[in-house]
């Protein structure tokens, strides 16, 4: 993987794919470069993509204290090591991050995330302000692993799926990422929608649901579409919060070259 340099001198390290114009792919909690693999691939042939880990993951470095500004720089970084103005996909926090990322200046024009977990109204704020307080317990205690759990539980992955996870080889690799929680749960704030700032985003953005997904998410994603200036709403059959990477691909192709070849051809 290469590396390149944030802002406060925390290594980030990539990884490149393909050629053409260049989307960057930011991964949502516990995930890592690798995670986003399989879609980079899809992707690769049309597109220049770019995977990263972020801070505190896989084979990027890490500072104290966390701060979502640093992870906007480290975002900054990745697009100056990339050059141009790429397009940007962001996943689960990725894409609240993306979103924070661009209302603070980044240099993109498109974005797609696919459901930042913003839980808007009241109940929504209480149930997140929660889930802050006992993930923050348990990282405090050196409970990582009950970090984890209660990150899948939350996330609706049942108690003896989660039970049958610990037994596997993928959890050691969760674990190991486990006090980037805290990262996440800090990149979504209290839960709203932050209206206010995301009036700043200027980039056209698509915002993206499973059609399988509770009721909350897809909500909040459509309010989510509607506070962005030049937001739209899409929703995919059937997927869940689990996405497939061969269902969104072919949609971030056509929406991340809409318009493009066009010019291109004028």
């Amino acid at each position: 993987m290469d590396k390149t340099l944030s802002r406060d001198g925390t290594l980030i390290a990539y990884r490149r794919r393909g050629e053409g114009p260049s989307v960057i792919l930011v991964g949502g909690a516990l995930g890592t470069a690798a995670t986003e693999a399989p879609l980079a691939r899809l992707l690769a042939p049309r597109f220049h993509v770019v995977t990263y880990d972020r801070r505190g993951r896989g084979s990027s470095g890490d500072s104290s204290p966390y701060a979502v500004e640093r992870e906007i720089e480290d975002l900054n970084a990745i697009v100056a090591a990339v050059g141009g103005r790429p397009s940007v996909f962001g996943v689960g926090a990725g894409g609240a991050l993306a979103l924070e990322a661009q209302a603070a200046g980044l240099p993109v024009d498109r974005i797609a995330v696919y459901q930042p977990p913003y839980t808007p109204g009241t109940s929504g704020l209480l149930f997140k302000a929660g889930c802050t307080a006992r993930l923050h317990r348990l990282l405090s205690a050196g409970d990582r692993d009950g970090a984890v759990e209660l990150f899948l539980s939350v996330t609706g992955v049942a108690a003896d799926m989660i039970a049958r996870m610990r037994s596997a080889p993928l959890w050691r690799s969760l674990v190991s990422v486990a006090h980037t929680l805290a990262y996440d749960d800090a990149v979504l704030g209290n839960g709203a929608i932050p209206a206010e700032r995301l009036a700043s985003v200027t980039a056209r953005t698509m915002v993206v649901c499973g059609g399988f997904s509770p009721a909350g998410a897809r909500s909040a994603t459509r309010q989510l579409a509607d506070a962005l200036p030049r937001g739209r709403h899409r929703t995919l059959t059937g997927q869940t919060r689990e996405l497939a990477p061969q269902v969104i691909a072919p949609v971030l192709a056509e929406f991340f070259t809409r318009d493009v070849y066009v010019r291109q051809a004028s």
